[in-house]
């Protein structure tokens, strides 16, 4: 089976303008995420809609694919790639640009899932560490997931997820366990290019998570649980605090 692992990145961003291009240690946030990537993989490119990233990765010797600026989401951006660079992958895997320390474990993790021939689409999810406490559950910018028996997703919420009757929330850490979404995916080549045809479904409107719509649309999402710590960089203090990481390390 062929992977191909593709990191949507695009410059413009509200909360913090030319992310990919920002600097930790001395290497761009991009071209981290790229050599992580390529500890597992041995196909990566970059898809991006600005021509001053696709120079900064083909400067230190990666793959850039110009795509549109009129991407929803990187799933789209991800198909576009795909089909420009006449891949002839099985699955591609879709890696968050933001994500300089990414584990090449979890990458690993979710080729494994596809050792099963009925696995549409993978993702990560990690347990939620009770010590986080309440107010980190209850962040609407961490989704939540319950899967069933299998590890099949059954649904993804900004909510949290299950609901605890019977106890007060303050008990609820004490009284279940949580899982919170990790934002990689997998995805079969043909039911990539089937999923961004769909339109956008109720529950992804409502909630502003596009899984929905895959769930909706009957797609089976399987989650594979990751022990790895990960930092996204969303704004310039999460930059900094990613810098406080590489000097410990």
């Amino acid at each position: 089976m062929k992977f191909i692992g593709i990191i949507p990145a695009r410059y413009a961003s509200t909360r913090f303008p030319g992310k990919p291009l920002a600097m930790i240690g001395g290497k761009t946030m991009i071209e981290r995420v790229y050599t992580q990537a390529s500890l597992e993989l041995d196909s990566v490119a970059v898809a991006t809609d600005d021509e001053r990233i696709a120079r900064a990765v083909e400067a230190f010797g990666g793959r850039a694919v110009m795509t549109s600026s009129s991407h929803r989401s990187g799933t789209d951006r991800c198909c576009e790639a795909l089909d420009t660079l006449g891949s002839d992958a099985d699955v591609v895997i879709n890696i968050q640009g933001d994500e300089p320390f990414i584990d090449p474990r979890q990458i690993a993790q979710l080729k494994e899932c596809f050792a099963d021939n009925s696995t549409d689409i993978a993702t990560l999810v990690r347990r939620f560490d009770p010590q986080r406490g309440f107010d980190a559950l209850f962040d609407p910018n961490t989704p939540k997931v319950v899967m069933d028996g299998a590890g099949h997703a059954l649904y993804f919420s900004r909510s949290i997820i299950p609901y605890v009757r019977g106890h007060e929330w303050q008990q609820w850490l004490d009284n279940a366990v949580f899982h919170t979404h990790v934002g990689i995916y997998a995805y079969r080549t043909s039911v990539l290019r089937e999923i961004v045809k769909l339109p956008q479904s109720a529950l992804e409107l409502a909630e502003s998570l596009e899984q929905l719509r895959w769930l909706q649309a009957g797609y089976r999402i399987m989650t594979a649980v990751t022990d790895c710590e990960t930092i996204g960089i969303d704004t310039p203090d999460d930059l900094r605090r990613a810098e406080s990481l590489l000097a410990e390390k």
